[in-house]
């Protein structure tokens, strides 16, 4: 006979919360802001197969901003690097503060003009071909775009604090205000503030990454997700460096100055 569903809730909770604490032991009882009760638990959890879900039970403290808008673009380039740069792959990821979870994407491959031919030395870093730039939206269209994508995500609500998250201060410091000054375009305002990951981890970790996403993910035991120099890739690859770092209590800040 089955139990009423708020009497089985019940016990499925006391259920999981037992068997949390037999797998992370004495360690249940630390506080989440030490570094080291965080990674182990998450990684005690994850083994004996609660996953992200069970452990996002555990709680951290909150972050400054509703939500993080990891970016990462991948632009011509050659050696000799060619001038201008264009952006050829718009990724964003749009992270939930509260949960550190991606609730939406944004992903585009933009057509360049100054120099539409890709290199063989962009391909072969990026894996981005020519088929992949023929015919998409210039970076005038894509922007429209993004604007349109960030009002249908909320993000343009004055209430609602977001920010960037960039790996280095090239993306949002360099590359898009030069490529838009090139062509005469606007620069929002919102792609005038953002997070340098590169710096956060080292405020966190003591260390500064000279290897960028290869060397956060080995100081955190974290395994490469997919293809470096992928623009989406390394967007997941942030968030993921973001999220593991948020569970060990780390609070992220804004590093770039302002405009």
């Amino acid at each position: 006979m089955l139990a009423p569903l708020q009497t089985g809730a019940a016990r499925f909770s006391s259920y999981l919360l037992s068997r949390a604490r037999k797998v992370l032991g004495s360690h249940l009882l630390s506080p989440c802001g030490v570094p080291e009760f965080c990674s182990i638990s998450t990684r005690k959890l994850a083994a004996h197969g609660f996953g992200a879900s069970m452990a996002a039970m555990v709680s951290f403290p909150p972050q400054r901003y509703h939500y993080f808008l990891v970016l990462d673009f991948e632009a011509t380039c050659d050696k000799p690097q060619i001038h201008p740069q264009e952006i050829i792959e718009f990724p964003i990821l749009k992270l939930n503060g509260r949960t550190m979870e991606i609730e939406s994407t944004f992903h585009m491959y933009v057509q360049p003009v100054v120099h539409p031919q890709l290199t063989p030395f962009c391909t072969e870093l990026t894996g981005i071909i020519q088929a992949m730039v023929d015919g998409q939206p210039s970076l005038q269209q894509v922007l429209e775009r993004v604007d349109e994508w960030m009002a249908k995500e909320g993000l343009l609500d004055p209430n609602v604090k977001s920010i960037f998250v960039t790996c280095g201060d090239w993306d949002l410091k360099v590359m898009l205000p030069g490529q838009c000054q090139y062509l005469g375009l606007p620069v929002a305002d919102y792609f005038k503030q953002w997070i340098n990951l590169k710096k956060a981890y080292s405020f966190a970790m003591g260390c500064w990454p000279k290897n960028g996403l290869l060397d956060m993910n080995k100081g955190l035991s974290l395994q490469h997700i997919g293809r470096p120099h992928s623009g989406i890739d390394d967007c997941k690859n942030i968030a993921n460096i973001m999220k593991t770092l948020a569970y060990r209590g780390f609070i992220f800040k804004q590093t770039s100055k302002p405009f």
